[in-house]
């Protein structure tokens, strides 16, 4: 790292420590039970991460998961420490050296710091929640666990702040070299590049690529929230990309390319406003933004997926050719009046969806089937011998759909 980057990052670690002289006046025996349960509870906040960040699913398993446990155990019993020392000014700079690594830890793997501050958040949720019920039951009074609250989530402010300058530090320092090319390589892909240049791309971003992708386009505003919730290798281009529409950004999401994962993709973006393109061979990534783009201009609502949707944009690609068709299907009904030939264009579209039954396009009509048989009669006359052929009924299908 260059000279004048070593200085800076020094600069920004946080040296910090408590201020306030016995934070909390804990007997020694309701300490002693906190202690006594710390690995428990370090267990309990780990099992905790895993099932509620996504991002760290599988990764803390083995002996990184034990090596987590335990510098989250020594973080708590270094807080309780802390927190009922009577002397003033108690250092706090091993812990924020440790967070300050963490974070750019979590910068060279690629990660987003929305992962590493949701897992900050959930760990000093559930050792609030277990070392709390402890004081609880030890008799300690309101005012006392009050303060104790308060100590427990200045700490993990603490902790966050010296992760999210490191992680800073790491990407400055050679993280946007990283992202660069990664922005690159998003635009080779979805511009369909020649495979060989996004190999050569894939290579220099140091991108393992998956078996498959698909684009995802959503509120750039949802963007952080559905990265902590992806798979890291989710590329991000932060440059502009030919054809989203403003306000819009891309995510290319990696896949296994089973239905299993799609759907997983589908549910993990619920609560999102999001338009998921089609999953694809990692290298023909540029046919799911393509497909992504045009489900945008349908409207739809929601977790838009495109694979329940290819009727409307079949129907939607080519918009020109569709009201050529749909002007030459009607064309027999240019000299009927207006309210005539739209009940009788709408006739015809049931007559050839409900394949003639004359009941079910009378229901959907809600008319009466002599009604229905009327109207037919003036097809047929207005018509003739067409209405039996296929090719006719496959025109009027696609243009009344």
């Amino acid at each position: 790292m260059p000279r004048q980057h070593v200085r800076r990052a020094t600069q920004m670690r946080p040296e910090r420590s408590v201020p306030a002289p016995t934070v909390v006046r804990l007997d020694e025996e309701v300490v002693g039970l906190m202690r006594a349960e710390l690995a428990e509870v370090a267990e309990r906040a780990v099992a905790a991460i895993t099932d509620e960040v996504p991002s760290y699913a599988g990764e803390l398993s083995g002996a990184m998961g034990e090596r987590i446990r335990t510098a989250v155990q020594l973080a708590l019993g270094g807080f309780l420490t802390l927190a009922t020392r009577e002397d003033a000014g108690t250092p706090m700079a091993p812990a924020l050296e440790g967070a300050y690594q963490l974070g750019r830890g979590e910068a060279r793997s690629g990660r987003s710091m929305e992962a590493l501050l949701a897992a900050y958040r959930i760990g000093a949720r559930v050792s609030w929640r277990d070392l709390s019920r402890t004081a609880v039951e030890a008799g300690v009074e309101a005012e006392q666990l009050s303060r104790f609250a308060e100590l427990v989530f200045a700490y993990i402010d603490e902790l966050s702040a010296s992760s999210a300058a490191g992680h800073t530090d790491e990407l400055e320092s050679s993280g946007r070299v990283r992202q660069r090319n990664l922005d690159r390589l998003a635009r080779a892909l979805v511009t369909g590049a020649a495979a060989d240049a996004v190999v050569a791309a894939a290579e220099r971003a140091d991108w393992d690529p998956p078996h498959s992708l698909s684009a995802v386009l959503l509120p750039e505003s949802q963007v952080s929230h559905a990265r902590s919730v992806l798979d890291p290798r989710t590329l991000h281009p932060t440059e502009d990309v030919p054809g989203i529409p403003d306000g819009l950004a891309l995510l290319l999401v990696p896949s296994t390319g089973s239905r299993t994962a799609r759907t997983g993709l589908v549910r993990a973006l619920r609560g999102s406003t999001a338009v998921v393109g089609p999953t694809v061979p990692w290298l023909e990534a540029a046919r799911s933004h393509a497909r992504a783009l045009r489900a945008v201009s349908l409207g739809l609502e929601g977790v838009v997926d495109t694979d329940a949707h290819l009727g409307a944009l079949l129907l939607a690609a080519d918009p020109e050719t569709r009201a050529d068709l749909r002007a030459r299907v009607l064309a027999p009904l240019a000299d009927q009046r207006p309210s005539t030939a739209d009940k009788l264009a709408e006739t015809l579209r049931s007559w050839v969806l409900h394949q003639g039954r004359r009941d079910a396009v009378a229901e959907e009509l809600f008319i009466h089937p002599q009604t229905v048989r009327y109207r037919v009669g003036q097809l047929r006359e207005l018509y003739g011998d067409r209405l039996e052929d296929p090719e006719f009924v496959l025109e009027v299908t696609l243009a009344l759909a």
